[in-house]
């Protein structure tokens, strides 16, 4: 437990794989540290963790639970089951603010709040999202490796994704949900690789036990398939950074430097929340990269 106006290093605010590195590296250095986290992470929808070594195929609720486990041998460490609603005070002596009432001071602030997703408008695809509808072929292709799937993305970057899915199987269908947004030459581009295309608004997606069955457009067109790979609409999983000042862009993201420091002073971010590599392995490496340089400040301040 915490003493009562305890001044920590570090709080960490959000407790997925980012944080939780973080806190790790920061435990290992000695630091005071408070990781505060809702308990409502955006992979939750999913059934396993993948493409993290020696915890492929992970599910996310056995990934925190291994993880508060390790950080539990670092005393300097502790868990808050709580929100944070409000940031105030300046790099150095920072107050942090819970929905419960609880206050903590705290020398600097990391966000590793993730992204979180809009409403998913498609009707259909929320019974899917997470068990047969995934937006990163990284994370779930090797599931989905040549089976019959549905692609639902528009513009110039769907050519991209069409190359990149073809590594993973070469029976998709591309539904761009209404106008395509392609050009002339992307649509020959489609249509040399034998992709077909439909440009319908979609109706709805019919489903088993989440597992797609079939793709039904506003025309009457079924596409059958089993899995679906869509663009989500991303925006940052708290309000807090934007804030307290912190600059933001245009997909969403809190921006930092190479070291993870943002544009406030003593105010950091880490995972998701500042990356557009969404896989748990690459939150957890840059929860670890931004933690040292945490720790290489605070040092720096110590001693000085």
């Amino acid at each position: 437990m915490r003493m009562e106006n305890e001044l920590l290093d570090v709080t960490i605010i959000g407790g997925g794989p980012g944080g939780l590195n973080a806190a790790l590296v920061l435990g290992r250095a000695r630091k005071k540290v408070t990781i505060i986290d809702e308990g409502r992470p955006r992979n939750a929808v999913t059934r396993e963790v993948h493409g993290f070594l020696t915890r492929d195929k992970i599910t996310p609720h056995e990934f925190r639970r291994i993880a508060k486990e390790e950080i539990s041998n670092y005393p300097s460490v502790s868990f808050v089951a709580d929100t944070v609603v409000a940031i105030t005070g300046t790099d150095g002596q920072f107050q942090i603010e819970t929905v419960q009432g609880q206050t903590f001071a705290s020398k600097k602030v990391l966000f590793a709040v993730g992204m979180k997703d809009e409403p998913l408008d498609i009707p259909g695809l929320k019974d899917v999202y997470g068990k047969s509808a995934f937006v990163c072929p990284y994370c779930d292709g090797w599931e989905l490796r040549d089976q019959p799937l549905v692609i639902i993305r528009r513009g110039a970057e769907l050519l991209h994704f069409a190359a990149l899915i073809s590594g993973w199987t070469d029976r998709f269908t591309v539904c761009t949900n209404g106008p395509d947004e392609l050009t002339d030459t992307e649509r020959k581009e489609l249509r040399r690789h034998q992709v077909p295309l439909f440009d319908s608004p979609i109706r709805n997606i019919d489903s088993s036990d989440g597992i797609v069955q079939q793709v039904v457009l506003a025309d009457g067109t079924i596409v059958p398939c089993t899995g679906i790979f869509f663009k989500p609409e991303l925006i940052t999983g708290s309000d807090l950074p934007r804030m307290i000042g912190c600059s933001i862009t245009e997909w969403g993201a809190v921006v930092v430097d190479d070291f993870g420091k943002t544009n406030v002073p003593g105010v950091y971010s880490a995972g998701d929340a500042a990356s557009r590599m969404h896989q748990a392995i690459a939150a957890a490496s840059m929860g670890a990269f931004v933690a040292a340089a945490i720790n290489n400040e605070l040092s720096i301040e110590a001693w000085g």
